[in-house]
């Protein structure tokens, strides 16, 4: 059962210590809903109220996603609401700091394993660290959203991280809506074609490279 085996790797998580990371938290934030979840979001990283309680998206952030997954999706992270929450990495960077490369890559065996048991469906990357590393690019999260992506088997929509309309975004609330709309469209599509060379997921940290060619944009399924 996948909710069994994400109880056993998020113990496993609580004792890490595979980065620095890990000698500032208080918790090990490993991820919080469905385990059976059709779709299933990954953000960056904790920030203080998450390191507090224990739980991804907690805070304003985590409000204001709540409120958009409910009005736009009809869905929630409550268990038997067919969503998933999780970040790239589980410990809270100090300060709330971005995560470092070598941060991101070890903490990467988590996230994967999450993605293999949960075996969402759709994947919604919030923000720059989550969007460039699944999809292996260096493109910013401006020019990646609006798009779906093949991603694995699977689909994926990048869209803004929700601290990034908080922080007054401009027509960023109507846009990611709108990506949201668009993964609850995406989770009724048929999964795309393995001729159609999905991206693969990275087994480091690809936030440096990009296997599509650096600067490029990744093919997308279905323009806006």
């Amino acid at each position: 059962m996948p909710a069994a085996a994400l109880e056993e790797l998020a113990l496993v998580a609580q004792g890490c210590t595979r980065c620095r990371l890990a000698e500032g938290r208080r918790t090990v934030v490993f991820g919080m809903g469905d385990p059976e979840a059709d779709l299933m979001f990954v953000g960056e990283g904790p920030g203080e109220q998450e390191d507090l309680q224990g739980l991804p998206f907690v805070g304003r952030s985590g409000q204001l996603l709540d409120r958009l997954i409910a009005e736009e999706m009809g869905m929630s992270r409550q268990p038997g609401g067919g969503v998933y929450i999780a970040n790239v990495v589980k410990c809270r960077p100090p300060g709330n700091r971005d995560p470092q490369p070598d941060e991101i890559d070890a903490c990467h065996p988590y996230l994967q394993g999450q993605l293999e048991l949960i075996d969402p469906r759709v994947i919604v990357a919030l923000g720059n660290f989550s969007a460039k590393l699944l999809l292996g690019t260096t493109v910013g999260i401006t020019k990646l959203r609006g798009r779906v992506y093949p991603f694995g088997g699977r689909l994926l929509v990048p869209t803004y991280h929700p601290a990034a309309i908080l922080r007054g975004g401009g027509d960023k609330l109507a846009e990611m809506r709108a990506d949201l709309v668009r993964a609850k469209q995406a989770l009724l599509a048929p999964p795309p074609s393995t001729d159609e060379a999905p991206l693969p997921s990275p087994t480091g940290p690809a936030a440096q490279s990009a296997p599509h060619g650096a600067g490029t944009e990744p093919a997308s399924l279905f323009e806006p």
